[in-house]
């Protein structure tokens, strides 16, 4: 299935009406399962597909490294995909424990969620990683990350996670129509090349949700940069995990919040 399509439409406007056809992100349901049981069933672009389960499983807590699944598919059906994991068996308690009965929409990102305990999970602090960015690395994150955004040229629909890696710039990057999973595609993609998502930076093309931070956490990456802004309760998450949070980046210029350390501003207070 392609992750785009050209269909007609009729554009409108005060100078009269004319036929266009306009390419537009496709959007079907993939299931994820474990040891048989479907634990998730989420809306996505579909590309990437075993990036995106990887970094849900990593994100979620159902698997702690790549190293405890021990068979994974991608299996086509008419209305969608399932994307299907066998994990060791040590990991049953954490799956159930992390249980959902869901279908989201792309624009919700904690549906379905048990209770209020598992929708405000703990997540791990991220330590102190010796991750130093410049000030101009941060301001032309966004920026940069555009480049790397074919299927937001083609339909203005999608959303993207980059990486960024301190001296070299962005290295890699993953579309969707949601941005939850943009995000777990680069970092299943992150983790099954093999790359430490410690050593570098997390770009969003969105705002800035608290499962945002939660997800950023669970693959130990220490800062994120966002073109738009942080809820005020991804930002009280951000700073208990001790992850630096750069928002409205973008034109040169950055707010900085959480653990500025990181970054170097060139002054020695952070308002």
């Amino acid at each position: 299935m392609k992750p785009v399509q050209s269909l007609p439409g009729l554009a409108v406007t005060r100078d009269g009406a004319r036929a266009v056809t306009r390419t537009l992100p496709e959007e079907v349901a993939v299931a994820v399962s474990f040891n048989g049981t479907t634990l998730a069933v989420m809306m996505c672009t579909p590309a990437d597909i075993g990036d995106f389960a990887h970094g849900f499983a990593l994100t979620e807590g159902v698997i702690e490294s790549l190293r405890e699944v021990e068979s994974f598919e991608v299996i086509a059906h008419p209305k969608g995909f399932e994307a299907r994991f066998w994990i060791a068996e040590a990991r049953t308690s954490a799956l159930v424990a992390r249980r959902r009965q869901m279908a989201g929409p792309v624009g919700c990102g904690l549906c379905g969620i048990d209770s209020l305990e598992e929708a405000l999970r703990p997540v791990p602090h991220v330590g102190q990683p010796r991750v130093a960015l410049t000030r101009a690395e941060i301001a032309t994150a966004t920026e940069a990350l555009r480049g790397h955004q074919p299927l937001h040229d083609q339909t203005r629909a999608v959303h993207a996670a980059g990486f960024l890696r301190p001296g070299v710039g962005l290295v890699l990057a993953r579309e969707d129509v949601g941005r939850h999973n943009a995000l777990d595609k680069l970092i299943g993609a992150l983790a099954l090349s093999g790359a430490d998502a410690s050593g570098g930076a997390i770009v969003l093309t969105s705002r800035v949700s608290v499962e945002m931070v939660q997800k950023a956490a669970m693959a130990r990456c220490p800062v994120i940069v966002a073109a738009s802004a942080p809820t005020v309760l991804a930002l009280r998450l951000a700073d208990e995990a001790g992850i630096t949070l750069a928002a409205f980046a973008g034109a040169g210029a950055f707010d900085l919040y959480s653990h500025p350390g990181r970054i170097e501003t060139g002054e020695t207070h952070v308002a």
